[in-house]
């Protein structure tokens, strides 16, 4: 039984092209991770990329999912560490982990609330077998309750023919 039972390994759906080749309209995968700390964004660009070019789509768009809820994904700068700690350090201040009207049993209310502030999902477009991010952009995982071992849902989908 694996760890997370939605985190599928690879999946693959297939069709035939036009000259009678095999074409995968979508290819799904899974990325394991293993966060450190309560509060930590970890870049996954890298990985996401080498997602894209084992597919071989060259065109279309991955969706990037974290089936977690203290735990989320976001697009933000990939060049300077300092914009990951400022943006860390302002989810703390704007959702502090301690608050006397948090009612959730588990104690971890604050990383439900920054979750649900990053989003559980970004979509990427590819052009060219590539990622079409701007220059300083990144793809990273947002880890509000670990440390823990986590998994990220990548679905690669081809463009559709016609397009």
């Amino acid at each position: 039984m694996p760890r997370y039972p939605n985190c599928v390994k690879v999946s693959r759906k297939a069709g035939i092209g036009l000259t009678g080749e095999v074409v995968y309209d979508s290819v799904m995968t899974t990325l394991d991770l293993q966060t450190d700390v309560r509060s930590e964004m970890v870049e996954i660009t890298s990985q996401v990329q080498q997602a894209v070019a084992s597919s071989g789509v060259s065109s279309g768009a991955v969706i990037v999912y974290v089936p977690h809820t203290t735990a989320g994904v976001t697009i933000n700068e990939n060049a300077d560490p300092d914009v990951v700690h400022d943006f860390l350090k302002q989810l703390d201040v704007m959702v502090p982990w301690d608050q006397p009207f948090y009612r959730h049993g588990e104690g971890n209310s604050a990383a439900h609330v920054k979750a649900s502030m990053m989003g559980s999902s970004v979509t990427v477009l590819i052009e060219g077998g590539r990622l079409v991010l701007g220059r300083w952009q990144g793809v990273w995982f947002c880890e509000f309750d670990g440390p823990r071992s986590r998994c990220v849902v990548v679905r690669v989908q081809a463009k559709a023919s016609g397009d």
